[in-house]
């Protein structure tokens, strides 16, 4: 869903034709992320049984057999690279680039304490980047900064939870967790909360994207960024449950609010400002 970012805060969300294509790539990018996953369990299935949560995964768990998931990752990126190849020549190298990039961190780079959490990240930014690329419209530095902060932030929140069951179980999850500690990871998560709360503030006042959006209210939308990034620490550091930020979003009502309502107020300012009420 990240691709669409770029056409969204662009103000060209009802261009039909570029929303026909994101869509294209969006069946693109999943075809290949979804084959980095397969190679990824495949390598982790034996670690993945000893995970409460990763042992029902499709491998670990022996629903699929290695060899069928191989097939279906052969097929997923023949899909995925034919059809970017088709959509537009810049986004197949920004897509093999995501994919290299994700195949290098699946086999053997997602063991390095930090490094691991950067590369996680620059995938989320090379999301935006494909949505960029075929949709033709220019990326903004502050939307690059942006999501590459909020994705530290979630992998910061996932390594947490990853300690917490290294405590409660005694097993290393995975390699990279031994560069890391609670303390370390709690100290980061307020870092990195910091930044993305200022970043956005900077955002939203800077006089180039006041001109670019043609509307100086963006700050409004400070709110629910503040209401989110504090409901996601409540959850992290009162309820130690950050093992999954997709999951968290799918089942926390006041963060799924807080996202429809952000939503909603770019909706509101950059769609609807030629009412006189958003003027």
């Amino acid at each position: 869903m990240f691709l669409f970012i770029p056409l969204f805060f662009a103000g060209e969300f009802l261009d039909l034709p570029k929303l026909t294509s994101l869509f294209y790539g969006f069946i693109s990018f999943s075809c290949i992320a979804s084959s980095i996953y397969i190679i990824n369990d495949y390598r982790d299935r034996e670690d993945d049984r000893k995970h409460p949560v990763k042992c029902k995964r499709p491998l670990a768990s022996g629903s699929v057999s290695p060899a069928a998931a191989i097939v279906i990752c052969v097929l997923l990126m023949i899909l995925g690279f034919g059809l970017a190849w088709w959509i537009r020549d810049k986004f197949l190298f920004v897509l093999s680039i995501y994919f290299f990039i994700n195949l290098g961190y699946s086999l053997g780079l997602k063991s390095i304490p930090i490094l691991d959490i950067i590369l996680l990240a620059t995938g989320f930014v090379l999301r935006i980047k494909g949505g960029s690329v075929i949709t033709h419209v220019p990326l903004s530095e502050w939307i690059v900064i942006m999501v590459f902060l909020l994705a530290i932030f979630m992998a910061i929140g996932k390594r947490r939870d990853d300690v917490l069951l290294k405590l409660s179980s005694g097993t290393d999850m995975r390699k990279s967790i031994k560069g890391y500690n609670l303390e370390f990871l709690n100290a980061l998560l307020a870092l990195v909360s910091a930044v993305i709360i200022v970043s956005y503030f900077m955002y939203t006042m800077s006089p180039e994207v006041k001109l670019r959006m043609g509307t100086y209210r963006l700050y409004y939308t400070c709110l629910f960024v503040m209401a989110g990034i504090m409901r996601y620490l409540q959850i992290i550091y009162i309820s130690s449950d950050s093992g999954s930020p997709t999951k968290i979003l799918y089942k926390d009502r006041f963060i799924q609010l807080t996202l429809v309502l952000w939503i909603a107020s770019f909706v509101l300012i950059l769609y609807l400002k030629d009412f006189t009420i958003f003027k």
